[in-house]
Formats: structure tokens, C-alpha cells, sequence
């Protein structure tokens, strides 16, 4: 049972967390939030607000690997190729930033919605107390579906801890490099899958492959709109590959800014700024597709590695999703707040999200400088520095 002082920090922790199942949060812990603040005694827009927070702003950082990872990481690699062919971009290259951020993001979050915006919400109006009980299968089935992760997660650490340990690396024998990390979406893939079909068969939800199948094919509805867009991206960098004109620009970009001096932690934080700019008109995370080809190689020019312009990008990008009048589910979102406040519109709900916006940028920002001032590694074997 969560303490009533930690609840906010909670819900924009959990919020957080929820983009290892891509866009869920939106649709399920949103309103969720508005509940578990109602059940607290507190202002169900306040806790509507802290979840939105959590799930939009903070989509970039997590505690896990997630769907988010490869899809960066893979256009990351492909832009970087423009300028060396051989070079790889783990989906663990921002792994570090993405665990210290979730907790700073957790903590800003949560004081922002106790300081900051619940005492700038009006009233609410007294709104019978709604609970969701789980019922007993229910329970076993998250028992038995834990127990499963457990036992994935002992079967993994038996063959990666001993020197001799089969996944890792087979020549030098280390973890970083390895072949965990180089096949670790597949990992995280298992470690959903398995715990899955427990918690299905445990609740009779799966008994047979058919709703196993129309299970895994429901999941992947929300992700069509990626994997086509995903198609374009590739195709527009194969043409700036066969062109060389991701080259030439990459280069001539390097020029331009080596001659205005601006390089270093100054060039990554106006790219931050950029990213903040592009997100008001598009907020979708998939324009790195679209990013990703012309300024990877012109940062890797200037000396910083594909995973530093990839860090900086989810900060830009995340911060802003939660007052960027383009992002997809805002009209959901507000319907959610309009059962607690019918006048609620876009105006009022952005500005109840600009001071989280305003503190997960700076913040985030902050935590970037010092990051790089100590010159720490960003994930596994990946460096600001090339």
C-alpha cells in the first residue's frame, strides 16, 4: 500500500513506466490515475494530470528496455552508417540516462503535482468514490505470471553470471559486449511473452493458440502506424546512403558549425532546443526517422557519438509531448478529464501541463550537463564522445 504523501511520485512513476506497452498508458493508467487520486481524497484532475505527465512526458525514460529502444536505435545505426559503415548502435545506448532520468522525472513530477498544480485546480465537485477490485483468478494469475518472470530472470542471470557464462561474450568473456545486449529486444520480448501466456492460461483468457494469436496481433495494432512510417524512413535514408548527399551534408553542417564554434555540450543542447520546436507541430517520436539521417552523422562529424544526439532527442521530444496541441490523444484525454469538469478544453488542459513541461525540460536538461561534465557512459559500452 502506497503512503498518501508518495502518491503523486507513484502515479507519475507507474505513468512512466507503462511505455514498455508502447502507447497503453494513454488509454488504460490515465483515467486510472483520476481514480487512485479520488480513492486518496484528492482532486481526480490532479492525479489525471500527474498520470498524463508520467505517460507523454516522461515516454522517453524508463527502468527497461522498450519497444521505444530499437526502433531509435535502429535508425541511430543507419544514420551513423552514412559515415562509417561498420558502426552499431545498441537498443541499450541510452540505458544509463534512461534509469537516472526516470527517477529525477519521478521526483519533479511528483512535486509539481502537490506544489504546483493541485492548488491551482478549481474545486471539484464531490463525485461518488469509484474502485477496481481484482478478483481472486485475477490475483493467481499475476502470482503465477511473476513467479514466471522470476524463474526467466534466474534462468538468465545462471547463464550470464559465471566467467564461463554461455551468453557472454565468447572470446573476451565480458557482459559488455555480449550476445545479451546484441539480442536483448529479444530478450525483453521473452520476458513479456512468457508471463503473458502464464497470466492467460492461469485466467482462462488463452486457453488455445488462436487467442494466444489474437492476443499478440491486438498488441501489435498500435504498432502499424510505426512500421509504416518505419518503411518511408528506411527508404529515404538508402537514397541518402546511394546519394551520398547524407554525407555531404553531414560534412558541410560539421563546417558550418565547427566555423561558428559551436560544438560540444553547446551543440547538443541547441539540438534539444530544435527537438522542443519540431515537437510543437509534430509530436509523434517517430520523426527521428526523419532526424536521425541528417543529424546523427553531422554531430558524429563534431565528435559526438549516435547516442548522445539520441539522448538529447527524448529529452526534447518527451518533455513537450504534454503541450504540443498535435499529440494524438488529447482529445481522449480530455474526454477522460470532462467526467470530472464538462468545461475542461485543450486551453486549460495544457496550461495544468505547461509547469510539468517547463520542469521535465529544465531538469532533464540538467541532468544531461552534468552527465556529460562527468563524461559518464550513456549504456553499455556508449559515450557522448565518439
Amino acid at each position: 500500500m502506497t503512503p498518501a504523501r508518495l502518491i503523486s511520485p507513484m502515479v507519475v512513476f507507474v505513468g512512466i513506466l507503462s511505455s514498455v506497452a508502447v502507447d497503453v498508458g494513454y488509454v488504460a493508467l490515465i483515467p486510472l490515475g483520476a481514480l487512485v487520486f479520488l480513492a486518496f481524497g484528492r482532486h481526480p484532475i490532479a492525479g489525471l494530470t500527474a498520470t498524463f505527465a508520467g505517460v507523454s512526458g516522461g515516454f522517453g525514460a524508463n527502468l527497461l528496455i522498450t519497444p521505444l529502444d530499437p526502433f531509435f536505435s535502429g535508425f541511430s545505426e543507419g544514420a551513423a552508417q552514412l559515415i562509417q559503415p561498420s558502426y552499431t548502435v545498441a537498443a541499450t545506448a541510452n540505458y544509463y540516462f534512461m534509469v537516472a532520468s526516470t527517477l529525477l522525472l519521478t521526483v519533479v513530477g511528483g512535486w509539481v503535482t502537490d506544489y504546483v498544480v493541485e492548488p491551482m485546480l478549481p474545486s471539484a465537485e464531490p463525485t461518488p468514490s469509484e474502485t477496481v477490485a481484482l478478483t481472486a483468478v485475477q490475483r493467481r494469475g499475476l502470482l503465477w505470471a511473476g513467479w514466471s518472470l522470476l524463474a526467466l530472470v534466474s534462468l538468465i542471470l545462471m547463464l550470464l553470471l559465471p566467467p564461463n557464462g554461455i551468453l557472454r561474450d565468447p572470446v573476451q568473456g565480458t557482459i559488455v559486449p555480449s550476445p545479451l545486449l546484441e539480442g536483448i529486444v529479444l530478450v525483453v520480448a521473452i520476458a513479456f511473452f512468457i508471463p503473458g501466456i502464464v497470466y492467460g492460461r492461469v485466467t482462462g483468457t488463452m486457453r488455445t493458440s488462436k487467442e494466444i494469436a489474437e492476443g499478440m496481433a491486438q498488441a501489435m495494432r498500435s504498432m502499424g502506424y510505426f512500421i509504416a512510417l518505419s518503411f518511408v524512413a528506411a527508404q529515404f535514408t538508402a537514397y541518402l546512403q546511394w546519394s551520398n548527399l547524407g554525407t555531404i551534408l553531414s560534412i558541410r553542417g560539421a563546417e558550418t558549425l565547427q566555423t561558428s564554434q559551436v560544438t560540444g555540450l553547446p551543440l547538443l543542447l541547441l539540438f534539444i532546443g530544435l527537438t522542443v520546436g519540431l515537437n510543437l507541430f509534430v509530436s509523434s517520436a517517430a520523426k527521428w526517422a526523419i532526424l536521425a539521417p541528417i543529424f546523427v552523422p553531422m554531430l558524429m562529424v563534431s565528435g559526438l557519438s549516435p547516442a548522445a544526439a539520441q539522448a538529447a532527442f527524448r529529452i526534447g521530444d518527451s518533455a513537450t509531448n504534454i503541450v504540443t496541441p498535435t499529440m494524438s490523444y488529447l482529445p481522449i484525454i480530455i474526454g477522460f478529464a470532462q467526467r470530472y469538469d464538462p468545461e475542461i478544453n485543450i486551453g486549460r488542459l495544457i496550461g495544468w501541463m505547461l509547469p510539468y513541461a517547463i520542469a521535465f525540460l529544465l531538469s532533464w536538461a540538467g541532468l544531461f550537463i552534468v552527465w556529460y561534465l562527468l563524461g559518464l557512459p550513456l549504456g553499455p559500452g556508449a559515450f557522448i564522445q565518439m
